[in-house]
C-alpha cells in the first residue's frame, strides 16, 4: 500500500506516492514528478559536499590527462565493476612518480558529478595522480548500495589501491607505474595514497583505511561516526561517543530523502547493471539496509529487531572499526549540519586520538544544512576551489604534503580549529592545542523559568508541558537548506515546551565553542508506567535545544540544532549531550534552554505523556556550556 511521503516538511517541494521501502509505483503520472524531484535532489549538496575547482587553464593546456576505466573487483560475496577516471599530471612517469589521491562521490552522485570530478582535477592540477570513482551502487558502478560497509565498499576500494600500486590492471589492461611507492618489510610495493571526499565519500575513507593499511592520509569531510545515531539519535544514555543501547527519535526527513534517491537510481540512470538489484524488498539497497529502513518507518522498536538494526547500522559505521584505522586523519565537520553533527566528528576524533592515530579536527562553517553554495568569508568555496587562499584548503594541502610527500617539516596546524562567524572580517578561525577548547560554565534551571549562575538563586517551583498527537515544535525542514529553499523560523507552541532564560549577557560577549550538556530530571507517571515495555518506542521522548534571544525578544535556534532524547528512566536524573555549537551571545542577548515535547523533523512520543519539571536549590537541572570567553550572571 502506498502512502504520501513528504520530502521537505513544512517547506515541502514535492509530494510523491511511494511504498514504505520505496518500490516505485508503475503509474506513468508519478514517474515524471518523481524523476524531477530526484534530479533536483541529486544536483544539490546531498551529492556535492566538496567541489574543488582546478586552477584556471586553457582546455588545450590542461596539466593532466584523463582516462576512463573499468575495474572489476571482489566486494563481499559479490563481484562489482567500478567506474573510474584516472588523472595523470603532465610530466609524471615511472622515472618521475607522484603520490596519488583517491576520491569518490557523496550519496547519489558519481565520478562525473560537480564534486568528485572537480576534486580529482584539482589535485591532478597540483601534481597528484588522482583516481575518481563512482561508489558501489552509484553512477555506472555495479552492486547495490551497501552504506560504505568496510567488508564490501572498503574491500572494493582496497582493490583500487592495488591498481595504483601497479599490482593489478584495469579491465582493459591499463596499468599504473608512476605512483610514488615505498617498500614494506616483505618487499611488496606500498603506494603513497591519500583519500578525500565528503559525507558518503568521507566514511568510505575510514572504511578503506580500516581494511588496507597502505592508505597514508585521510581527509573525511562532514561524515558520520555511527549511523544508528545519525538516523535515529538518542542524546541520553550514551555508553561511548554518540553511541548508546537504545534508539532515539527517528530522523525521518533526512533518512527518507536519502532512501528515495537510492531507490530511484533506475529512474535517474536507465539500463542499470543488473548487479545493482537490492534485497529484502528494496530495489537498490542491500537487504540489511532495507530492513533497517523498514524498522525505522514502523515506529516500533521490538528488542530482537532493534538489536539487529543497531548491530548492522554500527557495523557499517566508523564507530565499529576505528580501532583498525592507522592512517593520519584530518577531520572536517560542518557547524551547519543537522544530519551529521559536530558530535559525530568529535567521537571519531577522540577515538583516533586515544589510540595514537595522528588526527586533527576542524569545525568549518558549512555542512549538509547550508552554506555550501555561498560559503562564508575565509571558507573553502565550492565554486572557486580556493585551496591556497582558504583556511581549510591550506590545511588540506599541508596534510597531504606532510603525509604523502613525506615533508616532515610541514606544519599541519593546531589540534582543533573552529569557525567563528562573528570574526569573519578578521581571522575567522579560533584554534586550540586540544579539544575541548574552553572550560565548563554552569547554569541552573530555576522554578520560575530563569537560568541562573548559582544554586542559591534557584527558586522552588514546578512547571508542566503536554505533548499533542501531532508535532508542535519546528526546528527545520531538513532538506530545505540542501535545496536552497526558505524554511519557517523555529517555534514551540505554548504549553508543549518549557524554557529557561538567562539574564542578559553583560561585560563583553559570551563565546561558546564545544558540546553543551544538560543534566535533567523529569516527572511523568504515564511514561513511568510504559518505560519497561519490551518495545523501546514506549519510552518518553523529548527534545532539548539552545536559543539566542535578542534584546527585542526575537529568538534564534543556533543552526536549527536539537538534541532528541529517549529518556532512559524517568525516575532518575539523566544527562543530555546537546549538538556541538560555535556561537557568540552578544552583550544584551540572553540564552534560552528549551525542552520540547516534539519536533516535526522527527518521530516522537507514542501517546500523550505529560511531563513536569521541578526545581529546588539543592535539586535542579544543570546546563553546562563550553565557554571560551565571557560568562553569564
Amino acid at each position: 500500500m502506498s502512502a504520501p511521503y513528504r520530502l521537505v516538511g513544512t517547506a515541502c517541494l514535492v509530494e510523491v506516492l511511494v511504498p514504505s521501502v520505496f518500490r516505485p509505483t508503475h503509474r506513468r503520472a508519478t514517474r515524471p514528478a518523481l524523476r524531477t524531484a530526484l534530479t533536483v535532489l541529486t544536483a544539490t549538496a546531498l551529492t556535492a559536499p566538496l567541489a574543488l575547482a582546478a586552477p584556471a587553464t586553457a582546455a588545450s593546456t590542461a596539466p593532466y590527462t584523463a582516462t576512463a576505466l573499468k575495474l572489476t573487483v571482489p566486494a563481499g560475496d559479490r563481484t562489482c565493476t567500478v567506474d573510474a577516471d584516472l588523472y595523470r599530471p603532465a610530466g609524471v612517469d615511472a622515472a618521475h612518480p607522484a603520490p596519488a589521491v583517491m576520491t569518490t562521490n557523496g550519496f547519489g552522485g558519481s565520478k562525473s558529478d560537480g564534486s568528485t570530478a572537480a576534486t580529482a582535477k584539482a589535485f591532478a592540477s597540483r601534481g597528484y595522480v588522482a583516481l575518481a570513482y563512482s561508489g558501489l551502487g552509484f553512477g555506472k558502478s555495479g552492486c547495490p548500495i551497501s552504506l560504505d560497509d568496510p567488508e564490501i565498499d572498503g574491500r572494493a576500494a582496497s582493490r583500487l589501491v592495488d591498481f595504483l600500486a601497479g599490482v593489478r590492471a584495469a579491465d582493459d589492461g591499463t596499468r599504473v607505474d608512476y605512483v610514488t611507492k615505498d617498500r614494506t618489510a616483505d618487499g611488496t610495493p606500498d603506494p603513497r595514497v591519500g583519500m578525500i571526499g565528503g559525507s558518503y565519500g568521507g566514511a568510505i575513507q575510514l572504511a578503506t583505511a580500516a581494511v588496507d593499511h597502505r592508505v597514508d592520509a585521510l581527509v573525511p569531510l562532514i561524515t558520520w561516526n555511527d549511523l544508528s545515531y545519525s538516523l535515529d539519535p538518542n542524546n541520553a544514555g550514551r555508553t561511548a561517543g554518540v553511541t548508546g543501547p537504545v534508539p532515539g527519535a527517528y530522523k525521518k526527513e533526512w533518512t527518507g530523502g536519502f532512501f528515495l534517491i537510492g531507490e530511484a537510481q533506475g529512474l535517474l540512470h536507465p539500463s542499470l547493471d543488473p548487479s545493482r538489484t537490492g534485497g529484502a524488498g528494496c530495489l537498490h539497497f542491500v537487504a540489511d539496509a532495507c530492513r533497517t529502513k523498514r524498522l525505522l518507518d514502523s515506529g516500533r522498536y521490538p528488542a530482537d529487531r532493534t538489536a539487529e538494526m543497531l548491530k548492522y547500522a554500527r557495523g557499517v559505521s566508523p564507530v565499529s572499526y576505528l580501532k583498525s584505522v592507522k592512517a593520519p586523519t584530518l577531520l572536517v565537520q560542518g557547524e551547519a549540519d543537522t544530519l551529521f553533527n559536530l558530535n559525530e566528528a568529535t567521537a571519531t576524533y577522540r577515538t583516533l586520538k586515544g589510540q595514537g592515530t595522528d588526527t586533527k579536527m576542524i569545525w568549518q562553517s558549512w555542512g549538509h544544512s547550508g552554506g555550501m553554495d555561498k560559503p562564508a568569508p575565509g571558507e573553502l568555496d565550492l565554486g572557486k576551489g580556493n585551496l591556497e587562499t582558504s583556511y581549510v584548503g591550506r590545511r588540506i594541502l599541508a596534510w597531504f604534503d606532510r603525509y604523502l610527500h613525506h615533508r616532515t617539516a610541514t606544519d599541519t596546524g593546531p589540534a582543533f580549529a573552529y569557525y567563528r562567524d562573528w570574526a569573519a572580517d578578521g581571522d575567522p578561525y579560533g584554534t586550540a592545542d586540544a579539544f575541548p577548547a574552553g572550560g565548563a560554565h554552569k547554569l541552573y534551571l530555576s522554578g520560575d523559568g530563569r537560568l541562573v549562575d548559582s544554586r542559591a538563586k534557584v527558586v522552588r517551583g514546578s512547571r508542566e508541558y503536554r505533548n499533542w498527537l501531532v508535532p508542535t515544535s519546528h526546528s527545520e525542514s531538513s532538506l530545505a537548506g540542501v535545496l536552497g529553499m526558505a524554511d519557517p523560523a523555529p517555534y514551540d507552541i505554548r504549553g508543549t515546551a518549557l524554557d529557561w532564560t538567562s539574564a542578559p549577557v553583560t561585560g563583553g560577549p559570551l563565546d561558546v565553542a564545544g558540546i553543551p550538556r544538560a543534566t535533567l530530571k523529569v516527572i511523568s507517571p504515564k511514561a513511568e508506567r510504559t518505560q519497561h515495555s519490551a518495545d523501546a518506542a514506549d519510552r518518553l521522548v523529548l527534545f532539548a535545544k539552545l536559543y539566542d534571544v535578542a534584546p527585542d525578544g526575537s529568538q534564534t535556534l543556533v543552526h536549527r540544532l536539537v538534541a532528541p532524547v529517549r529518556v532512559p528512566d524517568v525516575t532518575r536524573a539523566f544527562t543530555v549531550q546537546l549538538p556541538g555549537i560555535v556561537h557568540r551571545y552578544a552583550p544584551g542577548h540572553r540564552l534560552r534552554f528549551t525542552v520540547a515535547a516534539s519536533d516535526g523533523a522527527y518521530k516522537g512520543n507514542r501517546g500523550i505523556k505529560p511531563v513536569t519539571v521541578t526545581s529546588a536549590p539543592g535539586d535542579t537541572g544543570v546546563l553546562e556550556l563550553p565557554v571560551v570567553q565571557g560568562g553569564v550572571r
